[in-house]
């Protein structure tokens, strides 16, 4: 089910999924058991033991099933490896800056934003760690998330645009580029503190604070709440 955030895509976001490496679902219900507890198995043991060191029999070993049935299934492991892909992408949608009514708070729907966010990231750190991994070993991986994550860049720059537009962000900073930007910033805060452990023990709630006053005070918006201490940020 596609989250309700990303109907502003006008259609799916693009896959980061190599399209060639997917093959149609099983015809049984028992070979549909079988591949997708292949797949639940795969992601387990990729983020466990990372893609380079993964061998098809501990897939298999850990699906509770012969290596040979695998093979009925996916003929390597960049195969099954999309498959894992294919399934966990839905999960880490997340709102971008999307559209915002008249009504609307901006600095809470940006907040809410990257909430949402940083959330899907938090659940999937494995797995994007995973990413980081295979993306500097296959290239068709790699180009498929960056067509991805441009996709979610240019839809924020459409936000920012927007926000420009009402007045409510420095309208002489090209959105684009500011999109670019500031959702690098997030994604790799983002990668350094889930997945490389790098800063230590954050507060959740204060690194979502963080990066949206960062992102706001970055695009000058007209109004920023107080911080927690109660001094006004602007």
């Amino acid at each position: 089910m596609t989250d309700p955030a990303d109907r502003d895509w006008g259609e799916a976001p693009p896959s980061m999924t190599p399209p060639d490496l997917l093959r149609e679902p099983p015809a049984t219900a028992r070979g549909a058991r079988t591949r997708a507890a292949l797949v639940a198995a795969a992601r387990t043991v990729f983020e466990r033991d990372g893609y380079l060191d993964v061998r098809l029999a501990d897939i298999a070993r850990e699906a509770h099933c012969a290596t040979g049935s695998f093979y009925t299934y996916f003929a390597n492991k960049e195969e099954i490896l999309a498959a894992v892909l294919d399934e966990a992408q839905e999960e880490m949608l997340h709102p971008g800056v999307n559209r915002l009514r008249e009504s609307d708070d901006p600095y809470r729907i940006l907040e809410a934003s990257n909430r949402a966010y940083l959330e899907a990231y938090r659940r999937n750190a494995k797995l994007m760690g995973l990413l980081e991994q295979v993306a500097q070993v296959d290239r068709r991986f790699a180009d498929y998330r960056s067509r991805r994550a441009e996709a979610f860049i240019r839809r924020n720059a459409r936000g920012i645009a927007e926000l420009q537009s009402r007045g409510v962000a420095d309208a002489a900073i090209d959105a684009l580029l500011a999109s670019r930007a500031l959702s690098g910033m997030v994604s790799r805060l983002a990668y350094s503190v889930f997945v490389r452990d790098e800063a230590g023990a954050v507060d959740f709630g204060e690194l979502v604070d963080t990066v949206t006053r960062l992102w706001a005070n970055a695009l000058r918006f007209s109004d920023v709440p107080a911080a927690r201490g109660g001094e006004e940020l602007s």
